[in-house]
């Protein structure tokens, strides 16, 4: 398998080159050379596999003559060995048709440990291999950061640097991050928001100068390959739970940085039956603009009770214009060099037409986003922290065929995120599950540090482990 940028000035490069590289050279996203299709008597194959074992049968073509299938299964054993669910993403009915997957059980409650975890032992295989020893930076707006620490804390070769924007993630989001100790962990607090953060990880990533010859930046956010690729199985996860592929199911997916939902459409392109991908956004909603009214122009940030949805720039989202204009390198990269320039960015109808054709999409500000949250526990007695409920809404909105299940990603555990539900009318702080109860009585570590790249690259250069 050989993997290319979505803006087509780098030669096909190796799953172990984009895993290590994260960003291609020439700006671009890497994506498959060729997408792996299964059958569907292939996948109903696979109803009755635990999903560890469903995790190698749909990540295997993907890293073929990179990781041995020896390798691939004691990563995955280890990478989900964590969760604290026997089930891993187990589904809970919430009305006719509707469920709820929920991917908080791993070990920092939020569905970035589904691929951190993953990518954070595979990156120890591959380096231990080659011998050398990495830099992680990454730009969190809450959930990233701490499932990137807790997926590599243990790895012999990585030094990891996260930034988070200072004083605009919850408390909880932040005490994740900043109460694990080791030597090799350091985080960053940003005087900005998450897209300073992210742009200066990506300026980083363009300009390493500033570390020694024998490190290289390693990038864990969702321009990470790997990433994307663990983020697949848990779709076709849950809709063998549901009776697929025997029978078409939908996903609602609260998303910022497009990375979740885009899992869902390889997925789709796969083999798997999906009626509809629906998208929610919250107040920064260019990607529900972007699908109901061309208009992917770039906002000032809003801060909403939704924090790890406070993005306006979704990065992901190029990997599926290049899908959508025919694999066209060179199209995508005038794109997003007009994008880049101008702010806005105007697809072309046909192109338009064909996303959507699978996605819907829905916004919800922080009064509706309160109000679902309310409504269902009201009725259902689940509750929702406030990204899972902008889905469950998303989903509703969106639906265009009752028949099919709506299954909506739970991305975070409500107790990430306590002031958004007592907003809501829940009596109480909700409970952290108890590995986590002395969260608050923990020591925390950090560096608040200007918007300024020189400063931040400084403190890295100068806190590398030996």
């Amino acid at each position: 398998m050989k993997y290319i940028s979505t803006r087509g000035g780098v030669a096909p490069q190796s799953f172990e080159q984009v895993v290590l590289a994260g960003l291609a050279p020439d700006g671009g996203l890497f994506v498959p050379e060729t997408i792996p299709t299964f059958s569907q008597d292939e996948i109903a194959s696979w109803a009755g596999l635990s999903y560890t074992d469903l995790a190698f049968k749909v990540m295997s073509p993907f890293v073929a003559g990179a990781v041995s299938d020896n390798e691939l299964k004691r990563i995955i054993d280890l990478s989900y060995s964590t969760f604290r669910h026997r089930a891993i993403a187990p589904l809970v009915q919430t009305g006719h048709n509707d469920w709820v997957l929920e991917l908080f059980h791993g070990p920092t409650l939020a569905f970035k440990d589904f691929a951190l975890q993953f990518l954070g032992h595979l990156l120890d295989n591959l380096l231990e291999k080659r011998g050398e020893k990495a830099v992680i930076m990454g730009a969190t707006s809450g959930d990233t950061g701490s499932a990137a620490i807790e997926g590599c804390r243990r790895c012999r070769n990585i030094d990891i640097f996260i930034l988070h924007p200072h004083n605009r993630v919850s408390a909880v989001q932040r005490r994740q991050m900043t109460t694990v100790a080791g030597s090799n962990i350091h985080n960053i607090a940003l005087e900005g928001n998450f897209d300073d953060c992210q742009n200066l990880v990506k300026g980083s990533f363009s300009d390493q100068t500033f570390l020694p010859q024998d490190r290289k930046l390693v990038a864990v956010n969702s321009i990470n390959w790997a990433r994307i690729m663990a983020q697949i199985v848990y779709y076709f996860w849950a809709s063998l739970s549901l009776g697929g592929p025997l029978r078409k199911v939908s996903f609602a997916v609260p998303t910022g940085n497009f990375g979740d939902i885009f899992a869902g459409y390889l997925a789709h392109k796969m083999g798997l039956p999906v009626d509809q991908l629906v998208i929610g956004t919250n107040a920064n909603d260019i990607l529900h603009r972007c699908l109901s009214a061309n208009d992917h122009s770039r906002h000032q940030l809003i801060h909403s009770l939704s924090p790890s949805m406070d993005i306006m720039v979704s990065s992901n989202f190029e990997r599926l214009l290049f899908d959508l204009y025919n694999r066209d390198g060179a199209a995508i990269a005038s794109l997003m060099d007009e994008f880049k320039h101008s702010g806005n960015l105007v697809l072309d109808r046909e192109e338009l037409g064909r996303a959507q054709g699978l996605f819907a999409s829905h916004r919800l500000d922080d009064e509706g986003t309160l109000a679902v949250i309310r409504e269902e526990y009201d009725t259902s007695g689940y509750l929702l922290d406030p990204h899972t409920a902008i889905g469950v809404a998303a989903g509703r909105h969106c639906r265009r065929d009752p028949a099919v299940p709506m299954i909506a990603l739970a991305t975070a555990h409500p107790a990430k995120f306590p002031d958004a539900v007592k907003k809501a009318g829940y009596p109480q702080d909700p409970p952290l599950p108890h590995h986590m109860a002395d969260l608050f009585e923990r020591t925390e570590r950090f560096e608040v540090i200007a918007n300024d790249r020189a400063a931040v690259q400084n403190f890295m250069a100068t806190h590398l482990s030996e």
